[in-house]
């Protein structure tokens, strides 16, 4: 027995007084909804309805159930209207997850903009430079930098991650400036911690490459402290050029520039990925989210270059 659309065929019976209303209202014979009852007040063993030729009345516990089965068809109502409405509109929690430094100074600032177009979205943002595995952590969007992933999510790229060196100007001034890749192992140098350990400051020679870096002041995953220390003087840093730039520009901060090129990575095209799940972008919630920071992101990253 299909109790649920007994239940209804009942609901409407007690609410309309009449089978035959009943019946046309869900467009079925009389007699099909009529038996559909007659197994409900079986399984129940109790009589809901006291039927004659010309009435149909409940009885004491009918009214009882017709009560009681109406709370719970309403109920179930609100939450069918609470599943298409969350299918229509954009609401509910967004998990996302993105790097610390880019989050902090990207992405933070973003955040009013978004909750004041989308108020009905609730924001879960964590700051962390581990990998994530967006099924398996249940996060919806995930800022990563590095190469697309080999895990089945799609992938839009927001920006290049590339790392340049740089210094204060009072460092260079009392140091010197290093003019080959080879005279910064004698400078000091302000590492940035991944989630693989420190970053290495490497280089191509003769197709080898070779590890170049410094002699380590500080080592962290903190940007902020990091960028503090080379703004004071106390060594030589490489961080992405998306971080630096502002600081570059009015000249706090100078690039140094290097042939062969100075890298942290041997991979020559690193970059800034929005991740997400595929299936899920038809959510209006994801949906939004992921349309709204790719925008934002490639813009700021456009209004920079």
């Amino acid at each position: 027995m299909d109790q649920l659309k007994a239940l209804r065929y009942f609901a409407k019976v007690a609410e309309t007084g009449s089978f035959t209303r009943a019946a046309a209202f869900f467009s079925v014979p009389p007699s099909s909804l009529s038996r559909r009852i007659a197994d409900l007040e079986k399984n129940l063993g109790a009589t809901l309805l006291t039927r004659s030729t010309r009435s149909v009345r409940l009885t004491e516990i009918g009214q009882v159930y017709f009560q009681r089965t109406q709370e719970s068809l309403d109920q179930l109502e609100q939450n069918d209207e609470a599943v298409r409405a969350y299918q229509t509109k954009p609401q509910g929690r967004i998990s996302i997850s993105a790097m610390t430094a880019f989050a902090e100074h990207m992405v933070l600032p973003l955040l009013d903009e978004f909750q004041d177009h989308y108020p009905d979205i609730l924001l879960d943002l964590s700051l962390t430079d581990e990998l994530t595995t967006l099924g398996r952590d249940q996060v919806d969007i995930a800022i990563r930098g590095g190469y697309p992933p080999n895990e089945r999510v799609q992938a839009i790229r927001l920006m290049g991650n590339e790392f340049i060196p740089v210094a204060s100007r009072d460092y260079l001034k009392i140091n010197g400036t290093p003019k080959s890749v080879f005279e910064l192992k004698d400078h000091k140098a302000l590492f940035y911690r991944t989630p693989n350990g420190r970053a290495p400051w490497i280089c191509e020679v003769d197709g080898e490459w070779q590890d170049v870096s410094g002699i380590p002041v500080a080592v962290s995953n903190s940007s902020q402290w990091l960028g503090n220390l080379v703004r004071k003087g106390l060594g030589i840093t490489m961080a992405p050029r998306w971080l630096l730039a502002d600081q570059i520009d009015s000249g706090e901060l100078q690039e140094l520039f290097f042939n062969p090129i100075l890298r942290t990575s041997q991979n020559a095209d690193p970059s800034i990925y929005l991740l997400y799940q595929k299936q899920r972008y038809q959510v209006p919630k994801v949906k939004v989210s992921v349309d709204f920071f790719t925008q934002r992101l490639q813009v700021t990253q456009t209004s920079r270059r």
